[in-house]
């Protein structure tokens, strides 16, 4: 049985979207001239841990190394990471979230709670529930095929 071509494009449009309306919404809170890129690496590290290389980074948002390259510097600067040595290698560096990072990172977060709890009105958590086991697996999915 053939798949359906414009349903399954309609999802991922739909998502496209939603990532787009998301991203504007986030940086419309972001402080010090923070960008979202800059955003998703403290959320990164804090989601997944710390110690993760720039390469693997750059895998994981699919961006050309040098460019995650110039973000961490530019985090770094600002005191939000530090790079320290590959304890594995020593050639290559990791990257740790410091205690500023983690700070910067959850107000970027606590700034959303307008829009947060605007949708909270929309949506019940009961919705959210719903809905996230769903997408969970749907970014696994993509995630693995990437990777594949």
């Amino acid at each position: 049985m053939p798949f359906d071509r414009i349903l399954y494009f309609a999802l991922v449009n739909e998502i496209g979207i939603i990532a787009q309306l998301g991203r504007t919404q986030l940086e419309s809170r972001l402080s010090n001239g923070m960008n979202q890129a800059q955003f998703s690496v403290l959320n990164h590290l804090a989601r997944l841990g710390d110690g993760r290389t720039p390469l693997s980074m750059a895998r994981a948002f699919q961006t050309p190394k040098t460019s995650m390259t110039h973000t961490l510097a530019v985090l770094e600067a600002q005191g939000l990471v530090e790079l320290r040595p590959n304890p594995k290698d020593g050639r290559s560096r990791c990257v740790w979230l410091t205690a500023k990072g983690r700070e910067c990172r959850d107000q970027a977060i606590a700034s959303l709670d307008p829009d947060l709890a605007r949708m909270a009105e929309r949506f019940s958590p009961e919705d959210l529930a719903r809905v996230m086991p769903f997408l969970t697996e749907l970014r696994q999915y993509l995630d693995a095929a990437r990777d594949a």
